[in-house]
């Protein structure tokens, strides 16, 4: 169970917006590189990604590339190298999922990217995430809006890259079409809450 999720999960009853992306894709190859292009003419400054794994770039519980996502994933690579690029899963690297850090170090090893250890899940992980890019040797990162986070959940990815004050891309698509209620309910919520004139924090 991701209680970070559950807890997080009534900041939404109060700010809807918290779960909106600031960009779209349908999948991982439609990922625009450098991110800075995937935000339209606001063009904010992109100096560090954050990327999920199940189902945005990988098969859920493999810790490899998707292979028809490769040449993307490696096009990212080259222009973020670490470490302007992360991996943040809920499933590799938390202390919960993840306490030898076994899962971490295979995928780590399979995409020569590093994956953040993390003691809260996502979305409740962000100060952890900011953390590491304000503290890594190079990274250029000098505040939570040079960060952008790639991930295919709205109540995770989206909604932390939100609450740390960073751009969110959201997968719409991901690998394995999803057969969860929730999820598939999860998913139509942008356009439901766009009926109502909710938009995306923008980051300052």
């Amino acid at each position: 169970m991701n209680v970070s999720a559950t807890l997080n999960f009534f900041k939404l009853i109060r700010r809807p917006s918290l779960c909106l992306p600031h960009a779209t894709i349908s999948n991982f190859n439609d990922l625009p590189v450098p991110l800075s292009n995937a935000f339209g003419a606001l063009k904010p400054n992109i100096r560090a990604v954050v990327l999920d794994k199940d189902n945005c770039f990988a098969v859920p519980k493999q810790n490899a590339i998707y292979e028809p996502y490769a040449d993307k994933f490696h096009s990212l690579l080259t222009t973020y190298p670490p470490p302007h690029l992360l991996i943040v899963s809920n499933s590799a690297g938390t202390i919960s999922s993840d306490p030898l850090s076994r899962e971490a170090s295979l995928l780590s090893s399979a995409t020569n990217v590093p994956v953040l250890q993390h003691t809260t899940k996502k979305p409740g992980c962000g100060l952890q995430v900011l953390e590491y890019f304000l503290k890594a040797k190079d990274s250029r990162v000098t505040a939570a809006d040079q960060i952008a986070v790639v991930g295919d959940r709205l109540f995770t990815d989206v909604m932390m890259a939100n609450l740390m004050g960073s751009w969110a891309v959201w997968i719409k698509k991901g690998v394995v079409e999803t057969r969860n209620p929730f999820i598939k309910w999860e998913q139509k919520l942008p356009e439901t809450l766009a009926r109502y004139d909710f938009r995306a924090p923008v980051p300052e």
